[in-house]
């Protein structure tokens, strides 16, 4: 007995999208990358083959973004190449392997660890509802189990975590893995580090400002932040040092960072920490600048003073040669 379902119209068809995909793939896909995927999926339904140039019409997208497309869903998984095609993935079987890893060992957890297991647990209810309005991909679960373990945060730094991620409308892997890189390399563990992380940069913040206020700058480019948190993290100098190095700009027309830099770095080089330091370094140079200088001008009139007095034995060597011509 064959049992057949009548085949529907356009009309009343539809294409299905599981819900794993609006809560893991949907806020980290390109607009257009999106509805490239969105009619894959349609044209999959019906086992159409794929002509670039016929998508790219139907879509109104370019022959080149059609292609960086296709490139980008198989990089992030969500379709597979195969032969001179494409095959979909099944996001829900993929999603349940990637979740399923059997425990073939018994679990040894102590007291304590039970009681942080609970306290991570009620954190990331939290962030669920807080953040994701009770319906956070399975995935973010095992995330955030690894960003726990991995950069040993404690729960009020990892709910800070997404909430900076929040605010800045960037709740997808890729961003809140960079930020949670960045806090991990910079030792934030708990409340107090992050706190103490947040007054270090927004000093750093203010000191960018009057420095572009300074060299009556609107904005600074990524290269001379660079430049300023280079001379901030790395060599541990505040306002007060940099306002030196601005201060010898004053003779230059349009200096550059790289100008700065150099004055800074040789500063930094020599070991030298505070701006009495750096200004009797600078009082030292001056005094002996001042000395070469002398030095030179003495030198010069010396050298003027031997001239004349070669010129002379020359004039007299020569009257004397004439003399004794007129003598005989």
């Amino acid at each position: 007995m064959k049992l057949e379902q009548k085949e529907k119209s356009i009309l009343f068809s539809e294409t299905m999208v599981p819900d794993i995909f609006f809560s893991e793939y949907l806020s980290q896909i390109p607009g257009d990358y999106l509805k490239l995927y969105f009619y894959m999926v349609f044209l999959s339904k019906y086992e159409k083959d794929i002509k670039i140039n016929d998508v790219s019409k139907k879509l109104n997208l370019p022959i080149k973004t059609i292609t960086d497309g296709i490139n980008y869903l198989e990089e992030n998984g969500l379709i597979i190449k195969k032969g001179t095609g494409f095959i979909l993935v099944d996001l829900q079987e993929l999603t349940l392997n990637n979740l399923y890893k059997p425990n073939l060992t018994p679990s040894k957890e102590t007291v304590e660890q039970t009681s942080k297991n609970k306290s991570r647990a009620k954190a990331i209810d939290h962030i669920n509802n807080m953040y994701f309005q009770g319906i956070m991909g399975p995935s973010w679960f095992n995330d955030i189990d690894l960003w726990f373990k991995k950069y040993n945060f404690d729960e009020q730094v990892m709910i800070a975590l997404f909430d900076y991620c929040y605010n800045r409308s960037a709740l997808h892997k890729n961003y809140v893995q960079t930020v949670a890189e960045a806090w991990g390399s910079n030792h934030i563990k708990t409340w107090n580090d992050l706190d103490a992380y947040d007054q270090k940069r927004e000093k750093l913040q203010t000191i960018k400002r009057d420095i572009a206020k300074k060299l009556g700058k609107r904005s600074l480019t990524q290269y001379e932040e660079a430049y300023i948190e280079n001379w901030i993290l790395d060599f541990g100098y505040d306002m007060s040092v940099i306002e030196i190095a601005l201060r010898k700009t004053t003779s230059k027309q349009n200096p550059t960072f790289d100008y700065i830099n150099t004055i800074i770095s040789d500063w930094h080089d020599r070991n030298l920490k505070t701006p009495d330091e750096i200004k009797s370094f600078l009082e030292e140079r001056k005094k002996q600048s001042k000395d070469i200088k002398e030095m030179k001008s003495k030198v010069a009139k010396a050298n003027h003073k031997q001239r004349q007095y070669d010129n002379l034995d020359f004039l007299y060597a020569n009257v004397g040669i004439e003399g004794e011509t007129d003598g005989k």
